[in-house]
C-alpha cells in the first residue's frame, strides 16, 4: 500500500520534532554517505519507502497511530470536534497526547468504516443531528427509547452490570450506531484514565461513532454511552469527561440520567436530606444495585435535585474515587495471579457486534483487505481471522 509522504511530515511537525530530533528518536544513524536526518528527509520527500518497523517507531515517536500513517491526506484538526470537557472561556483541560492519539486513530477507524459503509450499504442515521437542546431532555429521552426499543424492566433484569451493558449496546448498534470501548492504544501502557476522558462521539450520519473508556468502572459504560448517544442525536462531535456542567453536557447528563433513572423514582431517597453520611453511602448503595447504575450517577442526581448539599456530594464523590482505586488493585493483583479472560474474548468485546460484523463481511466480498481490517480493528493482519473467527459465533461474542 502506497504511503502518502507529505503524512510524514505532517506527524513529525504536528509532533513539535525537527529532523534532527526526529531522527534521533526514532533511532536512525548517520552513515559514511549520508546523515540521520538526511535518511528521514529522503523519507518524507517520497525517495524512500518506509518499512513497517519505521512506521512503528514513527507512530512512538509522534505519538501517532499505526493507521494514521496510511490516510490519503493529514487528518484535519476540525474534523475531530469540540472539547466538552471545558466551559467557555475555562483554561482547557492540560494537554495529553495519548488521548490526542486516541482520538486520531479513532477518526481513522471510522474514517474507513464509512468508506465502507458508503460502497457496500449506503444508508443515513436518521437520528444524527435531529435535534437541538431546545428539546426538554424527558422528551428526547423518550424519542431515544422508542427509536432504540430500550426496556428499562430488562435492562435491569439483566444479571451483571455487563450484561445490562451489553444489551444497551445491541439496542444502539441496532439504531445504526457503533459503541466500542476504548480507554488505551493498545496495551495498559497507554491506558487513559477516566478522569482525563469518559467518552467519545462522532456525528456523523453514515457511521456514527460512540467510544466509551473502558478504563472506567463497568457500572458507569451505560450512561457514558447514553450521554454519547445524546451527542448524536444533537449532531455534536467531541469528547466528554466527567466533571463539566457546561450547558450541553449538563443537558446529554440528564438525557441520560432519565433513561436509567427516572425522576420519579427518586422520591425514594427524600430521606437523604436528613441523613448522615454513613446512612446516605449505605442507601445510594442498595438503590444504585438494583438499578445496574453506579452510586456516582445517584449522588449526582441527588445534587441536582437538591436532595443532598455540595459539601456531601463531594464526600460521596471522594469515597467513591477511593473505592474504585483500591479495587482496580485488588482486580490487577487477582489477574497476575490467576490470569484474565484470554486476548481475543477481551478483544471482541472491546469492538462490539457492529462493527466486527461488517468487517467479516467486508472481508468475504472484497471490499476489505487484512491489511485495512487490522486497522480497522487494531490488530494485526495476522490476529485478524483469529479474532474475527475464532469459537466460530456472531461478531464474535
Amino acid at each position: 500500500m502506497a504511503l502518502n509522504p507529505h503524512i510524514l511530515t505532517w506527524a513529525r511537525d504536528t509532533a513539535g520534532l525537527s529532523v534532527d530530533e526526529a531522527a534521533h528518536a526514532l533511532g536512525f544513524k548517520n552513515a559514511y554517505d549520508r546523515t540521520a536526518a538526511e535518511r528521514l528527509e529522503a523519507l518524507e520527500a517520497g525517495k524512500e519507502e518506509p518499512s513497517r518497523s519505521v512506521l512503528l517507531k514513527m507512530a512512538r515517536a509522534y505519538h501517532r497511530s499505526l493507521l494514521v500513517f496510511y490516510l490519503g491526506e493529514p487528518p484535519h484538526i476540525g474534523d475531530r470536534g469540540q472539547d466538552f470537557r471545558r466551559a467557555p472561556g475555562v483554561k482547557a483541560p492540560e494537554y495529553d497526547p495519548t488521548l490526542d492519539a486516541l482520538i486520531r486513530d479513532i477518526r481513522g477507524r471510522q474514517g474507513i468504516v464509512k468508506d465502507l459503509l458508503e460502497q457496500t450499504e449506503p444508508r443515513r442515521v436518521d437520528y444524527v443531528a435531529s435535534v437541538t437542546v431546545d428539546v426538554p431532555p424527558a422528551e428526547l429521552a423518550h424519542r431515544i427509547t422508542d427509536r432504540l426499543g430500550f426496556s428499562l424492566a430488562e435492562f435491569r433484569q439483566q444479571a451483571t452490570v455487563q450484561a445490562a451493558f451489553s444489551y444497551l449496546r445491541e439496542k444502539a448498534e441496532g439504531s445504526g450506531a457503533f459503541v466500542l470501548l476504548i480507554g488505551n492504544l493498545g496495551s495498559y501502557h497507554t491506558n487513559i484514565p477516566s478522569g482525563v476522558f469518559r467518552g467519545y462521539a462522532i456525528a456523523d450520519p453514515i457511521a456514527p461513532f460512540i467510544v466509551v473508556n473502558d478504563q472506567d468502572a463497568p457500572v458507569a459504560w451505560a450512561f457514558t454511552m447514553l450521554h454519547e448517544l445524546a451527542h448524536l442525536w444533537l449532531g455534536a462531535t467531541g469528547v466528554s469527561g466527567g466533571r463539566t456542567d457546561t450547558q450541553l453536557e449538563s443537558y446529554c447528563n440528564s438525557v441520560a440520567g432519565e433513561m436509567l433513572l427516572p425522576n420519579r423514582e427518586m422520591n425514594e431517597l427524600d430521606f437523604l436530606r436528613r441523613a448522615s453520611l454513613q446512612e446516605t453511602i449505605e442507601a445510594v448503595a442498595q438503590f444504585a444495585s438494583g438499578r445496574k447504575i453506579s452510586r456516582a450517577m445517584v449522588a449526582y442526581k441527588l445534587l441536582r435535585i437538591n436532595v443532598i448539599t455540595h459539601a456531601r456530594w463531594k464526600e460521596l464523590d471522594e469515597h467513591y474515587e477511593k473505592e474504585w482505586i483500591a479495587a482496580q488493585a485488588q482486580i490487577a493483583t487477582k489477574d497476575r495471579k490467576e490470569g484474565g479472560p484470554s486476548y481475543y474474548v477481551v478483544k471482541r468485546h472491546r469492538l462490539g457486534p457492529a462493527l466486527l460484523d461488517l468487517v467479516k463481511n467486508s472481508l468475504s466480498e472484497g471490499f476489505l483487505t487484512h491489511t485495512k481490517a487490522g486497522l480497522v480493528l487494531g490488530v494485526k493482519p495476522r490476529n485478524v481471522d483469529p479474532l474475527m473467527y475464532t469459537a466460530g459465533m456472531r461478531g464474535g461474542q
